[in-house]
């Protein structure tokens, strides 16, 4: 899985792009970082101020983080949201996690991105929409959790 971002960069065995920022070993425009935590822009920007937030510690998807990280990522996303609206003048925020190549994650290095939305912006996350009504009964009762 993911093994062609694995040595991206001359990065080495196991190590990803995230791993390099994490340590410092590759330039990144910091806007925040705490003992949890670090956040820096895209280099790949959606909308102006767009931010990858990444835990200190790796993990590498959705299943395998500690609850702990989750909670300091979006602890962080909430900060980062309120500043950036004071500073960016942006009209709203997507928080998006990516967790597998199906989900098109490209680095195996958990990370939220924090996209600042502009009314006049362009990105759009959602394509066509698929599902309909009589088959989200039988699908609910499927999925349904205790």
């Amino acid at each position: 899985m993911f093994e062609t971002h694995l040595y991206d960069a001359g990065v080495g065995v196991g190590m990803t792009l995230f791993h390099k920022i994490r340590d410092g070993e590759i330039p990144s425009h910091r806007v925040y970082e705490d003992d949890d935590v670090i956040a820096f822009l895209d280099v790949e920007p959606a909308t102006t101020g767009h931010t990858l937030i990444i835990p200190r510690d790796h993990s590498e998807g959705l299943l395998d983080t500690p609850v702990s990280d989750w909670t300091a990522m979006l602890r962080v996303a909430k900060k980062l949201a309120g500043h950036y609206e004071d500073v960016l003048g942006c009209d709203g925020f997507n928080i998006v996690q990516s967790s597998g190549e199906a989900a098109e994650q490209e680095i195996p290095y958990v990370h939220v991105h924090l996209i600042p939305r502009y009314d006049d912006d362009t990105f759009s996350l959602w394509g066509e929409r698929v599902g309909d009504g009589e088959s989200l009964e039988s699908l609910a009762e499927k999925l349904w959790v205790s």
